[in-house]
């Protein structure tokens, strides 16, 4: 009888209690004020509690609450927070519009989302403003983002003034860079020492090197997704910038205002100029020079709040002239990339957000020589046509989950040889062009279980195909061809694939201290195979074929997360342990060689790498800066190298040390530094000499036995913004001094062996020399803004 009452009590009462937990949704975007640019990874939390969600890659959030009234806040990085109250009866659609910090506020608006770094889920990622990015001392003066997150702990260059990065031991082909969804192969202009990236372009710089998501995949170490800008659609602005070896200019403005805009960036350097007064046009030498150039283009449409169309490009180019007169030689090589993308951005309802993108990238390297009447040509390149779909639905509180799918089309070329002698044309047996279907689907939730327990689970589901049109050959001992299998024009010729299974787990000790643990499943299809010896960008990229297997890795790590003083300071403690599967190197004694298919040289072997990696960040207040520290081993183990015994890789640091400090002197000055330290880079030298016929040979160490000195560097910056003049309001200048290597360390490029005497009276001698690159450099760049 009493659960008979009890049943119809509950029964009376549930359609009163389902009222009352009535749910409804607030969405919009998150925008700044001042050119309507969205904001990526901006916070909309609930005042006073702990819901929140982080606006996605457009900047669009969804918000699921229960009925009632509300006091929502937006913030971001460098902006003032809004706080926006609101009476939640219905789903609802909201913009915030934040405003850029002055300096003025600078010092006293927290605009940072109270703990981010902490509650966040992911591990090992990193966002960079790009006005700190321009802020930090600059070699030659040219703002480098690559040169940037080179001085973020777990991440090291490639050696003085490389524009390259080497990730938790990865090589430089394990990092995904992608600008606004297109990957990019070749990352650096003039050999290396800058990257591609020009900064004035530039809308958000994101790294992440654990934990990585299952929307990202194709590569082992790392994902930096870096997001051009999208152009002012308030009103017309111009950006430039005169430096030492190169200038820069940008157009932006509204096609028409709050619904169209567009941006133009271009960057060239001027070194062939500079140099060309100093060469005489009797020189033998005259009509050599080196340049580079580059052009940045986006434009979008907005057609409705739930429809916008982005169409954005990149065209990069090296140029390498040299020209000897006297030996009637004419060397040009040109290589560079050019990138496409359109996307559709798509607002279905207040809780599905889609996006689809149609991708074009293309990347080659040409040499052309020609002598008298002899021309010779090599070039190579790889090419990708790609579509994909992602979808973002927040179906309720405390979930956000993400799924879609990619499909590429690879066409890589190897190094293709022709030449020409008067009026013979010769085409060498080259290699073929080699062409293969990637594809994946992918399904992420980054899920609150509990004000202590986040999770950001995902799977993801890659493939890989090789196809035809191909050859196999059959070759006897001394490596003569004797058969063939052919396949046809899209004929399947090798396939793999795999679960990439990705979990990160976050648990909030209180407040302001987390611990958070990882583990990820990473396939790698593609390759970037170099040769030591090689100083030119002739590295190829080389697909996963019938004899190339793919790259195949395990990462865990395991941090703990503390913030200080309100967020004042920001510090993480990371230990890592990555194992790599099927890594590729040329094998010993291998000279490039066009006529041969060049994974004939490979060899197979495996990698692991473990470290332990110190952050401390302070992000508020007049200095700001940080201090990253890394305790790492990265080793190899080859059965056909090093007699099968493991060996450091080349990019194997055990210490890496970087300071970075930027101080707000007052409103005209702001001063930057930084300084750098590391473990001389692992290196193969020889240990004797033999004279053998006559002829003096060396006898070289075990791979990577020695290491070279120590790297250390101190860089300096001071930017002065002067008064603004009256009469020219809407102008805004600035002129940065830098110094790069203020105490002229002379940090070791190479070293090589010197012989002097003669071996047969024996007077021979055989001395070690150091070549360094860089001594102290000053430079001077004057930017302008109207």
């Amino acid at each position: 009888m009493i659960t008979n009452k009890l049943l119809l009590s509950v029964l009376i009462l549930l359609p009163s209690l389902l009222f009352a937990q009535k749910k409804y949704t607030v969405s919009g975007y998150i925008k700044d004020v001042q050119n309507g640019e969205t904001l990526i990874g901006a916070a909309i939390s609930v005042k006073n509690q702990t819901k929140g969600i982080s606006s996605n890659q457009y900047g669009f959030y969804s918000l699921t609450l229960t009925e009632g009234d509300y006091e929502l806040v937006g913030s971001y990085v460098g902006f003032q927070s809004l706080v926006i109250a609101i009476k939640l009866d219905s789903d609802k659609q909201l913009n915030f519009d934040l405003v850029p910090r002055t300096a003025l506020t600078e010092v006293i608006v927290t605009a940072k989302i109270k703990d981010a770094n902490v509650k966040n889920p992911q591990m090992g990622k990193f966002v960079l403003p790009i006005e700190q990015i321009k802020a930090i001392p600059a070699f030659l003066g040219e703002v480098d983002l690559l040169k940037t997150i080179q001085l973020l702990p777990g991440v090291r260059n490639a050696g003085e003034g490389s524009a390259g990065i080497y990730v938790r031991g990865g090589g430089p082909d394990q990092n995904l860079i992608m600008l606004d969804d297109a990957i990019v192969y070749n990352t650096g202009h003039l050999f290396g020492f800058f990257s591609i990236f020009n900064s004035d372009a530039i809308k958000n710089v994101s790294l992440i090197k654990g934990g990585m998501p299952a929307q990202y995949g194709g590569r082992l170490s790392s994902v930096l997704d870096i997001a051009m800008k999208e152009g002012n659609d308030k009103k017309f602005q111009v950006d430039g910038g005169i430096g030492l070896i190169a200038s820069r200019l940008s157009i932006q403005g509204p096609i028409k205002k709050n619904k169209s805009s567009f941006i133009i960036s271009a960057r060239r350097t001027y070194i062939d100029a500079l140099t060309k007064p100093f060469i005489k046009k009797t020189s033998e030498f005259n009509g050599s020079g080196y340049y580079f150039y580059d052009v940045n283009a986006k434009v979008n449409y907005k057609f409705s709040e739930k429809d916008r169309l982005y169409l954005s490009g990149y065209f990069g180019r090296d140029v390498f002239d040299f020209v000897n007169g006297k030996r009637s030689l004419d060397v040009n090589i040109p290589w560079g990339n050019a990138t496409g993308t359109l996307r559709w951005n798509h607002v279905f309802n207040n809780r599905l957000f889609g996006n689809t993108t149609a991708v074009f990238n293309n990347y080659n390297f040409t040499f052309q020589a020609e002598q008298n009447n002899f021309n010779i040509k090599l070039a190579s390149g790889i090419r990708d046509f790609s579509l994909k779909q992602d979808f973002d639905l927040y179906p309720f509180t405390g979930h956000k989950v993400k799924f879609g799918g990619i499909y590429t089309y690879h066409r890589f070329t190897p190094n293709v040889v022709s030449g020409r002698q008067d009026s013979v044309v010769f085409k060498p047996l080259n290699p073929q062009a080699k062409f293969a279907h990637e594809a994946a689907v992918y399904i992420q939730d980054d899920w609150e279980l509990s004000d202590k327990i986040k999770v950001n689970a995902g799977l993801r589901y890659s493939g890989f195909q090789q196809i035809g049109a191909y050859k196999i050959y059959e070759t006897d001992a001394d490596g003569n061809r004797k058969d063939s299998t052919v396949f046809t024009k899209g004929q399947p010729v090798k396939t793999y694939g795999g679960l990439e299974p990705r979990l990160t787990v976050r648990y909030a000790i209180d407040d302001e201290t987390s611990v958070k643990a990882s583990v990820t499943r990473n396939l790698q299809y593609i390759h970037l195979v170099s040769n030591s010896g090689t100083t030119l960008p002739t590295d190829l990229w080389v697909p996963s074929t019938y004899r190339v297997k793919p790259q195949i890795s395990w990462q865990y790590a395991a941090g703990l997360f503390k913030n200080f003083d309100e967020n004042t300071y920001e510090t993480s403690v990371e230990i890592y342990y990555k194992n790599m599967q099927n890594q590729i190197e040329y094998e010993e004694g291998y000279t490039p060689n066009t006529l041969e298919d060049t994974e004939n040289f490979f060899t197979f072997g495996k990698g692991w790498s473990y470290g332990t990696e110190l952050f401390i960040n302070k992000s508020r207040g007049r200095l700001t800066g940080w201090i990253g520290y890394t305790l790492s081993w990265t080793w190899r183990k080859f059965p056909g190298l090093n007699f099968g015994e493991k060996y450091p890789a080349k990019y194997d640091r055990r210490n890496d040390m970087s300071v970075v400090a930027i101080y707000e002197l007052n409103k005209r000055w702001k001063l930057s530094g930084t300084f750098v330290f590391g473990t001389g880079n692992a290196a193969t030298l020889p240990q004797r000499f033999y004279l053998v016929n006559g002829i003096l040979t060396q006898e070289y160490s075990r791979i990577n036995e020695y290491r070279l000195p120590s790297y250390h560097r101190l860089d300096f910056a001071a930017i002065n913004s002067p008064k603004k003049n009256e009469r020219r309001k809407k102008w805004k200048t600035e002129w940065v001094f830098s110094v790069y290597n203020v105490y002229s360390r002379k940090n070791p490029y190479f070293i090589y062996f010197d012989q002097t005497g003669n071996p047969f009276d024996g007077t021979l001698q055989v001395q070690g020399k150091q070549v360094s690159l860089f001594p102290i450099i000053p430079a001077v760049t004057f930017n302008f803004k109207f």
